[in-house]
């Protein structure tokens, strides 16, 4: 079958490579619920693989299906992506393309660190389904295998944008924060933090209580 352009002629191509793509479980709700959510997700995504860009071995915590994690895949070297949901991990393997290699595995970030040794990790939309009082044990493990001269990208739901969210949303998200308050507390694991504001796709560095999301870029690793 011919495509009227010719140049699309090459979506048959790929369809015999890869076959057609599905949705993984999380971005399947996300589409059939809510298509926004889609972009909003990606984008998130988007800036961590352009901030690590370049990035030899790169471990995200918390990858749900690990749809997105495809975007920080074109960026680096290779992502070790770990959840400790063991529905989503095998979600994630099912769905694996062997042109698209990746480690996936189920680790709980609470029970101890992740092996080996990384240039980079992020984690996006987990710290706010951590209860406080296990905050700094998540967060020793989490960074235990990052290099000393590492990067770190952690993105949460604002403090401020709750007011906003879902019910579904607010009944997982325990540990929400202020701007201000999610620098301080990476402050005391980096020598260098940063903060990125987030509404909708688009990334700024305004004003935060304004901003529906957050990150926190973290370099020169402390402990």
């Amino acid at each position: 079958m011919d495509t009227k352009e010719p140049q699309y002629n090459e979506i048959e191509d790929i369809i015999e490579k890869h076959g057609i793509s599905s949705l993984g479980l999380m971005a399947n709700w996300s589409w059939n619920e809510d298509p926004k959510r889609m972009l909003f997700g990606m984008s998130r995504y988007k800036f961590v693989s352009k901030i690590l860009s370049g990035k030899n071995k790169v471990l995200e915590i918390g990858c749900a299906d690990a749809f997105f994690t495809r975007l920080v895949q074109q960026e680096v070297g290779h992502v070790t992506a770990i959840d400790f949901d063991p529905i989503f991990i095998e979600d994630a393997k099912k769905r694996m393309n062997p042109n698209w290699p990746m480690d996936c595995f189920v680790h709980d970030m609470l029970e101890g660190p992740v092996t080996g040794s990384f240039d980079a990790i992020y984690s996006l939309d987990v710290l706010e389904h951590i209860d406080p009082k296990d905050e700094s044990l998540f967060l020793k493990n989490s960074f235990a295998p990052l290099k000393k001269d590492g990067t770190a990208i952690f993105g949460i739901p604002s403090l401020e944008s709750q007011v906003h969210a879902s019910p579904q949303s607010v009944a997982g998200h325990v540990n929400c924060k202020s701007g201000k308050d999610f620098k301080d507390l990476m402050a005391k694991y980096f020598e260098n933090t940063f903060l990125f504001c987030m509404n909708d796709e688009v990334v700024h560095t305004g004003f935060s209580p304004m901003a529906h999301y957050i990150f926190v870029v973290g370099s020169g690793l402390k402990i």
